[in-house]
């Protein structure tokens, strides 16, 4: 295709020219031409000067010079008007259809060829005006126009379909976004749910609607930078909340002043991904029910080989406890050298009986890695029907089991470990309340036989070096409706027998296991501490300051495969293996000693567990984080609710410009200015505090008065 020839040595005083600017033509009259520098006169009587390289490739008609300029006005408007009148008639994109794989460019001539049999002057310009402005399918490479193949046009209609549609949702949002977070300054409360706009902010558009509610819930998610979708939100996003103050959690407060989300939603469960509630599990009703159907079978199977274990197995929890994965059984035992010792039975929940490794629901599963036990309820790691139901140790049901078997010796050491497939029967479920009642009153042999061996164990811990902090545990509990919740801190009722013998016997299960998988060459997932600890971190410690110091000395445990050291719990190794139902590390675990040994190798081998550890450590960590900072979000709450009431503290740590205080029946540390607590300000002083500014949406806690307790 040969190019145009250039417009210099053609032009003269008088001729009608057009040029580019601001991506517009402009009609324009030469009144002098020297050496291919040009002066023209445009239709606004403008006078302007430029190279005739910056003429677009048509030109004309020719007039003679000398016109005033006045005439000069008439004769490019008349033009102009012309011009317009045959570019509105001009449909670019029948033209791209035309075009299309004849050629991949052609100057302004070809094109006009295609629409009239004589173009002239008019009809060139009034085309290449509407080619320039499509720019969509041609792009203007000078002399001539690109056509853009199909693909590249597609994308660039999606692209300005996307600019289009931010723009209207921008134009009818952003007013309303304003008027929402004048609300919010002001305290005004909330707009019902399925409040559509605000009388300021009227959003007749049904799309622009749900595509503000998306754009907000992405945010309050933080899914930007997510790719596709979220993407595309976050743009609007930042054209959305221009002239919006720089506030932390911005769109969840316009979402909870609309009434898209309550107050106190937890915004933590949304940037994790995680599903409240059971109802996610709709989605695998059928990956459910085939669980069922397995367990019946192996059900029916178990009971005609007579593999039900008859051992008398009891378990002790919260009264609430829906998700019992562990029992126990404790009685006297003859050690192989005739000496006397015990017998421990520690039966642990298989949900590993049938379970579909890599399919749907594992892999459901596994991305939620543990449940959450918040104020407001429990969020679950598998199915209800699985985990609540199905694979709970409830009394009287026979349920599949690992048990752990121990032989200890009279002063609590392990003498044996092994652990076995079974089938079991829970003979009770007993709270924790009523296990302590029966303690004290030693009315029950079987637990207070099992207490006196817990002991032990705590006892030979110690010996080897073990942390362990006993504090109060607050119970926050909340009372009214979404609106007008009132949060209620109580320390819960202590049942320290009770607790102490479930805790050892778990410490002993997965200590126990993580050795006996060491020896057989089973890998599994440790939980390490491999630190030296100073003789003065050994002990109970219950004092506030005490506990300060030692936990200061700790450092978080591991997840690798190889079993090392946990120190605070004076453990060689450790591997969890006791809340199957409630952590996903766990039921791994769980199906590497059940496939070892029903098959004699274990389901994965050390490099396909390794290869799961930085996926698990990463969602552990951002799925722990809702259980870490969603109950001290709700003690905010509450001191917020109490602000003017005064709070006993310890002072735990009187380094640095703040020391810091610790609220002990609350289980909370707050750190405030030295010079609130004078001079006289030592570990251990005992403090009564006074709160001033108090946000628990970002965390905020700030002491306004210090005093030394009387």
């Amino acid at each position: 295709m040969t190019k145009s020839p250039k417009l210099s040595g053609f032009l003269k005083p008088g001729s009608v020219v057009e040029f580019l600017q601001d991506n517009e033509a402009h009609i324009a009259w030469v009144l002098e031409e020297s050496a291919g520098r040009l002066r023209l006169l445009t239709r606004t009587r403008r006078e302007v000067k430029l190279p005739d390289s910056r003429l677009l490739p048509w030109s004309g008609p020719d007039y003679p010079a000398g016109a005033t300029r006045e005439e000069i006005g008439h004769r490019l408007e008349a033009l102009e008007t012309r011009r317009r009148e045959i570019m509105a008639e001009v449909n670019p994109l029948e033209l791209w259809d035309m075009a299309q794989g004849e050629v991949e460019r052609a100057p302004i001539e070809w094109f006009a060829t295609l629409l009239w049999q004589e173009p002239g002057v008019n009809e060139l310009a009034a085309l290449g005006r509407a080619l320039i402005a499509a720019k969509t399918h041609f792009k203007f490479q000078p002399p001539d126009f690109e056509i853009h193949p199909a693909d590249k046009v597609e994308a660039r209609l999606s692209k300005d379909r996307e600019a289009k549609e931010r723009e209207g949702v921008v134009n009818a949002g952003h007013a309303l976004f304003v008027a929402l977070w004048n609300r919010v300054k002001s305290g005004q409360p909330p707009m019902p749910p399925g409040t559509r706009d605000l009388p300021e902010a009227r959003i007749p558009d049904d799309e622009v609607l749900e595509r503000l509610h998306e754009v907000l819930l992405a945010q309050v998610a933080g899914r930007s930078g997510s790719g596709g979708e979220f993407d595309a939100l976050a743009k609007f996003w930042e054209s959305l909340k221009k002239s919006l103050p720089d506030v932390p959690h911005l769109a969840l407060q316009l979402a909870q002043a609309w009434g898209i989300l309550p107050p106190h939603h937890n915004y933590l469960l949304d940037e994790a991904g995680y599903a409240w509630g059971d109802g996610w599990s709709a989605d695998f009703f059928a990956e459910i029910d085939a669980q069922l159907a397995r367990f019946d079978e192996l059900a029916a199977l178990a009971e005609k080989n007579g593999e039900f274990d008859p051992t008398p197995f009891v378990s002790i929890d919260a009264a609430t406890t829906r998700d019992i994965d562990d029992a126990f059984f404790v009685g006297p035992a003859e050690l192989p050298d005739g000496s006397q010792g015990f017998r421990c039975a520690i039966a642990l929940a298989r949900p590993t009986l049938a379970w579909d490794f890599g399919g749907r629901l594992d892999r459901e599963v596994m991305g939620r890695v543990t449940s959450l036990y918040l104020p407001e309820g429990s969020g679950h790691m598998m199915p209800e029907r699985l985990g609540t139901g199905l694979f709970s140790l409830t009394q009287g049901q026979a349920k599949p089991a690992l048990v752990a078997e121990f032989l200890l010796d009279g002063r609590g050491e392990v003498v044996s470990a092994a652990p076995r497939l079974a089938w079991v029967t829970i003979t009770r479920n007993i709270a924790y309340p009523d296990a302590q009642a029966a303690l004290n009153a030693d009315s029950d042999p079987h637990l207070s036989l099992a207490l006196a061996l817990s002991r032990l164990l705590l006892e030979r811990r110690l010996e080897h070096g073990a942390v362990v902090i006993d504090r109060p545990e607050p119970v926050v509990e909340l009372e009214g409706e979404p609106n007008d919740l009132r949060v209620r801190i109580e320390t819960r009722e202590a049942s320290p027998d009770a607790e102490l013998l479930v805790s050892e016997f778990m410490i002993l299960a997965n200590c126990g296991l993580a050795r006996w998988a060491s020896e057989a060459g089973v890998p599994l997932l440790h939980r390490t501490q491999n630190i030296a600890l100073p003789p003065s971190a050994t002990g109970v410690f219950r004092d506030p300051l005490d506990i300060a110091r030692v936990v200061k000395l700790l450092a978080p445990p591991a997840l690798e495969c190889t079993p090392r050291r946990h120190a605070a719990l004076a453990c060689e190794a450790y591997a969890t293996c006791t809340s199957p139902i409630r952590r996903y590390v766990d039921f791994l675990n769980m199906a590497q000693v059940q496939e070892y040994l029903a098959t004699g190798a274990p389901r994965l081998d050390l490099a396909g567990l390794e290869a799961l550890i930085p996926t698990l450590s990463a969602r552990i960590q951002e799925v722990g984080q809702i259980q870490r900072f969603r109950p001290r979000y709700w003690k905010l709450v509450y001191l917020l609710q109490h602000k003017r009431e005064p709070f006993p503290a310890v002072l735990v740590d009187d380094q640095g410009p703040y020391p810091t205080l610790a609220l002990p029946d609350m289980q909370l540390q707050v750190r405030l200015p030295r010079n609130m607590l004078g001079d006289k300000a030592h570990p251990g002083m005992a403090v009564t505090i006074l709160f001033g500014r108090i946000d628990p949406l970002t965390n905020e806690l700030k002491v306004l008065e210090a005093r030394e307790a009387d």
